[in-house]
């Protein structure tokens, strides 16, 4: 995931000038997509970090993962299930 990592960097770093040629400028558009392109990268940087993290601990803790796998698949079931028909059957 380094890529998806280096790529989010990318993107902040291309945001933070885009917002500061904005306020430069004197373009709010600018400047706010910018902000936007910058927080985008963030969230990629940090999307990134998450998956290596349930990556190595699925590597080094199997069993606890498909035991959090089987409750969070439980408990949509569940929910899917109790929200999933309104209409009375006949």
């Amino acid at each position: 995931m380094d890529t998806e990592k280096a790529e989010g960097a990318v993107r902040e770093v291309a945001g933070k000038v885009q917002a500061t040629a904005g306020a430069v400028v004197g373009d709010s558009a600018t400047q706010l997509a910018g902000k936007a392109r910058e927080l985008s990268g963030k969230a990629q940087e940090l999307c990134a970090d998450y998956a290596s993290m349930v990556r190595e601990t699925a590597a080094t803790k199997p069993i606890t993962t498909l035991a959090v796998v089987a409750a969070v698949s439980f408990v949509a079931g569940a929910v899917w299930r109790v929200g999933g028909s309104t209409r009375d059957d006949q």
